[in-house]
């Protein structure tokens, strides 16, 4: 499981896209794990972490209405 900590390292708003968001956590990841099959996976599962990560935090945003 990824924490809040690795989504707020992406340095995206709550206003960004899931696209910005993927964007910014493809930059994250090593290169070399990057482009590896075998490792897809895993990268799938973490861009579904921080999209998650996002979208919980544009529910807290919502809900203090900032």
């Amino acid at each position: 499981m990824h924490s809040f900590s690795a989504y707020c390292r992406l340095n995206v708003t709550i206003c960004a896209s899931n696209l910005a968001v993927i964007r910014a956590a493809s930059r994250k990841i090593n290169p070399k794990a990057r482009f590896d099959p075998a490792r897809r996976g895993d990268r799938h599962a973490y861009f579904r972490a921080m999209l998650n990560q996002h979208d919980d935090a544009r529910a807290l945003a919502a809900w203090h209405r900032l």
